[in-house]
C-alpha cells in the first residue's frame, strides 16, 4: 500500500524495487544494481531467463533454419502433406462434381429420391456431411500422427533457444 506523498513507498518506509506497472523507470531513476531496461516489461521470456543472448548463442534465425532442414521436421511436414492433399483434392473433385451435375444435368438432379427429397438436395446434404468427416478425419490424422513428433520439434526448438522463443 502506497502512503498519499509523491514519492513512492510503502506503509512501512520501504520503496518497491519495480514500477508497479511494470514499465521502465526513467535512467535516473532506476534502484540500484538495476538498469532501466532490466526493469521494462519483466514478464517476457528474455527477461525471464535472465541476461539477453550471450554472443555465442545461435540466433533465432539459426534454430529455425536447423529446425526446418532437420528430418523430423520433413517428416511432420510430410505426414501433412500426405493427408492434405490428397483429402483436398478429393473434396474439391466431389464439390465440383455436384455444381456441375447441378448445372449440366438438371433433369437428374430433379429426380425424386424420397418423398420431396430429390438427388440435388441429398448431394447437397452429402456436402455438409463430407464437411464434417473431413474435419474429423483431419484432426484424427493430426492426433495419432503428428502431434506428438511436432511437440517434440517444440520443445528441441526451446531447447535450442534456452525456452526464449519471440
Amino acid at each position: 500500500m502506497y502512503t498519499d506523498g509523491d514519492a513512492r513507498t510503502y506503509a512501512d518506509g520501504t520503496e518497491p524495487a519495480v514500477e508497479a506497472r511494470g514499465d521502465a523507470a526513467p535512467a535516473g531513476d532506476a534502484p540500484t544494481g538495476t538498469t532501466p531496461s532490466a526493469l521494462a516489461w519483466p514478464g517476457l521470456p528474455a527477461q525471464r531467463a535472465g541476461a539477453p543472448e550471450r554472443p555465442g548463442d545461435p540466433s533465432h534465425a539459426d534454430v529455425y533454419l536447423t529446425v526446418q532442414r532437420s528430418a523430423a521436421f520433413q517428416e511432420v511436414r510430410r505426414r501433412y502433406r500426405s493427408f492434405v492433399v490428397p483429402a483436398t483434392a478429393l473434396f474439391l473433385t466431389w464439390y465440383l462434381a455436384y455444381v456441375i451435375a447441378a448445372v449440366t444435368v438438371p433433369g437428374v438432379m430433379a429426380r425424386q429420391v424420397l418423398g420431396p427429397l430429390n438427388v440435388a438436395m441429398l448431394a447437397g446434404l452429402g456436402q455438409f456431411v463430407t464437411t464434417f468427416l473431413l474435419t474429423w478425419a483431419y484432426a484424427r490424422h493430426a492426433r495419432l500422427r503428428r502431434d506428438r513428433a511436432a511437440l517434440d520439434l517444440r520443445w528441441e526448438t526451446q531447447e535450442m533457444t534456452g525456452g526464449n522463443v519471440r
